[in-house]
């Protein structure tokens, strides 16, 4: 990793205030980074009680689950959280093992899948390996038009639903078993939207699709939760540097402000809260979420922001992804089972109807997870669904919820005893209002120049005489690895990196490859 020469040591003298909007990886981040550089007047301010973001680690069954991100997706020494979980001695053996560092499984669950049918069967072996093989060829197939000037298509489920139809011509089994392969590759479209956090693959854009980048390593989970790390992110914080339930009403920027309590400095910037607070600063670095910037963008900033910018706020996607776990008093699954995929018999990538969202929102839920080890979790199961259907399970009961998944569990078991789970606790991201959803993708007419436009800084042509005022990070400003906790912690790395080059002299700074 690249070392520049810190502010400090060149011009200790200015020492800029420093307002760090959001208290997830990417702000967290930046506060660290800033404070190594050497800047001393930062200031985190979180709208919510708590650190972490979209990280957050709640008590449920017999000890804790993710709400928010679950597992560090590729741990390996390119990744950015890998390493500092790794300096922070937060993982165990296995995840730190060479071995686990070295495989790429492309951001799907690790461990034993079952396949069960919406008719109480199970699949076996040989029709699952030969369309889960398909898929991932058509996948990778998808992956090589970032580098084309042309594209078949403008969306990822376009295209694979193209090459899907074109295989299945030349399929010879016969039609229960064609049919039953397009259940299959249905239920690899549900993965794929929640690896997306899209509500369809129609909607992801094909050419920019390629550009994301996944990182070697069988993804893992923290033993203490993800929380560990935002509490070691945490410690070595000046006390005091972030205040919580502090929700920013409106950046004021491109003017002169000045503080009440001194008459000497003007400031670029005047951070409103929504407490009616007011706070100059010579920079914000604003974390916030893309849906909440979705929302907010014509009152979030004044002056209001470009029109490029704006732009790109609307074109990017920025979807839910939801959970629900569902603890049980006994298990009913195999221990060697890590998920648990359903699969309706009367389902196909090639049909385009949509099920009834009041009567069959959990048709999108691609199977149930184990969590493991028992030790560690109970026996808890984790379903996940993307898009409207996610959004739509937010409005209901969790007895609701409940009863429904219980129905499902027993029709795809095929084991009408199986008893209600004894507690159930579930993400509501959508209707979260500052977050408004999960994370980013590249939506159909969208590229990876939209996510660099968002990331740029305000006033666009900055300049020593016209100096950075508003920085942006978090997952949706990082071109290669947007949706990721480590491109969330690498962008407020970004942001602190370019605030401390801003004030070296450009002839001094010093860096070691």
């Amino acid at each position: 990793m690249a070392e520049a020469t810190s502010r400090r040591e060149l011009d200790p003298d200015p020492d800029p205030s420093i307002i760090i909007i959001g208290c997830g990886v990417a702000g967290l981040g930046a506060a660290q980074r800033l404070l190594q550089h050497g800047f001393s007047r930062v200031r985190l301010l979180e709208a919510t009680e708590r650190s972490g973001g979209r990280v957050w680690s709640r008590p449920f069954a017999n000890g804790l689950v993710e709400i928010g991100a679950q597992w560090i997706h590729g741990p390996s020494k390119q990744n950015a959280v890998f390493q500092l979980a790794s300096q922070y001695d937060l993982l165990d053996e296995k995840a730190m093992s060479e071995n686990n560092q070295a495989r790429q499984i492309d951001g799907r669950p690790p461990g034993v899948s079952a396949y069960c049918t919406s008719s109480g069967k199970r699949i076996g072996p040989e029709i699952v390996v030969a369309v889960t093989e398909l898929y991932s060829t058509l996948s990778l197939k998808s992956k090589e038009f970032f580098q084309s000037k042309t594209e078949p298509v403008l969306s990822l489920g376009e295209f694979l639903k193209l090459e899907i139809a074109r295989c299945a011509e030349e399929w010879k089994d016969d039609e229960e078993t064609c049919n039953l392969k397009l259940a299959l590759l249905n239920v690899e479209f549900k993965m794929e939207c929640c690896i997306s956090g899209t509500d369809s693959l129609d909607l992801v854009a094909l050419q920019p699709f390629g550009e994301y980048l996944t990182l070697p390593g069988i993804d893992c989970v923290f033993p203490g939760g993800f929380k560990s790390l935002i509490d070691a992110m945490m410690k070595p914080l000046p006390k005091g540097i972030v205040s919580y339930n502090k929700p920013v009403k409106c950046i004021h920027w491109n003017g002169s402000f000045k503080a009440s309590n001194t008459q000497e400095h003007s400031y670029s910037v005047l951070v409103e809260c929504e407490d009616g607070e007011t706070i100059p600063a010579d920079h914000v670095i604003v974390t916030v979420p893309l849906g909440f910037l979705k929302e907010h963008y014509k009152t979030f900033l004044r002056p209001p922001l470009p029109a490029s910018k704006i732009n790109s706020i609307q074109k990017l996607g920025f979807g839910t992804n939801n959970k629900i776990f569902l603890e049980f008093e006994e298990p009913f699954w195999e221990p060697e089972h890590h998920l648990i995929n359903l699969v309706w018999e009367d389902e196909s990538p090639l049909l385009s109807t949509r099920p009834d969202l009041q009567k069959e929102w959990f048709r999108k839920i691609l199977g149930f997870i184990v969590l493991q080890p028992m030790e560690r979790y109970g026996h808890v199961l984790l379903a996940v669904l993307a898009g409207e259907e996610a959004n739509f399970m937010e409005s209901l009961s969790d007895s609701e919820v409940k009863n429904c998944l219980t129905q499902v569990i027993r029709r795809f078991t095929g084991n009408p005893s199986i008893p209600l789970p004894k507690s159930i606790i579930r993400s509501k991201w959508y209707s979260d209002r500052y977050t408004k959803g999960s994370y980013s993708y590249t939506a159909v007419g969208s590229s990876g120049d939209d996510i660099d436009a968002i990331a740029q800084p305000l006033p666009l042509t900055s300049t020593k005489a016209q100096p950075l005022q508003v920085l942006f990070a978090g997952e949706a400003t990082h071109r290669t690895f947007y949706s990721t906790t480590h491109g969330a912690l690498e962008s407020g790395w970004r942001e602190a990196d370019r605030l401390n080059n801003h004030y070296l002299p450009f002839t001094s700074i010093n860096t070691k490859l």
